[in-house]
């Protein structure tokens, strides 16, 4: 998960998605996204999901233009809330090591709520994979952050933090697409636990 400025072209241009929303609206966003998260969204209609929220097409109309459009939104919405979430447990962290800790492990929190339909309906559709992209380079990007100053501070050994990233990045985006849990038989949870330690580790100066 990422700094929540990195989410800003998810939604479509053109969308009804750029105007305010009303307090009903952004309750109905939520509603979809807890619907999505447990369900996936391909399969779905409008109709189907106007039926599962007890609103009329028109009102989701209003959240956007399309059911894809409106599924990039939720999408967006889910990656959007996550990075805020996770950036306001990292707030005022100082230390390089409880930062990775805690973005980490707010990541596996954040993913724990997404069901392997969710997943799959998101690898599976171009406009909504984007929005999943985009997490996976910006939270490659954040880690980044965290080493190089772990390193000027002193705490890490001086690595090409960089490289040490985007490898992280590289797993962190095998840990959501749930390889890494079907080859090691372990949930998301312990894969970002696994992996902190083994940037922890690897990174600790000597």
């Amino acid at each position: 998960m990422a700094p929540v400025d990195a989410y800003a072209s998810v939604v479509l241009p053109g969308s009804p998605a750029r105007k305010p929303l009303t307090a009903r609206q952004r309750a109905l966003l939520a509603e979809l996204e807890e619907l999505f998260l447990a369900e996936g969204f391909v399969e779905f209609t409008l109709e189907d999901l106007a039926a599962r929220a007890h609103c009329s097409k028109s009102t989701l109309y209003a959240l956007a233009a399309s059911k894809e459009q409106l599924a990039v939104r939720v999408v967006g919405h889910f990656f959007k809330g996550a990075a805020e979430r996770i950036e306001g447990r990292i707030e005022g962290v100082d230390d390089a090591t409880k930062l990775i800790e805690t973005y980490l492990s707010g990541a596996a929190e954040e993913l724990h709520r997404a069901s392997p339909e969710f997943m799959r309906d998101v690898a599976a559709f171009a406009p909504a994979r984007h929005a999943y992209e985009l997490n996976s380079q910006a939270a490659a990007a954040r880690i980044r952050t965290f080493i190089a100053k772990g390193v000027a501070d002193g705490v890490f050994r001086d690595v090409h933090a960089g490289l040490i990233a985007e490898m992280a990045g590289l797993l962190v985006e095998a840990i959501q697409t749930g390889v890494v849990g079907e080859r090691a038989g372990v949930s998301d949870a312990e894969a970002f636990r696994a992996l902190a330690d083994l940037l922890l580790g690897g990174l600790a100066a000597r």
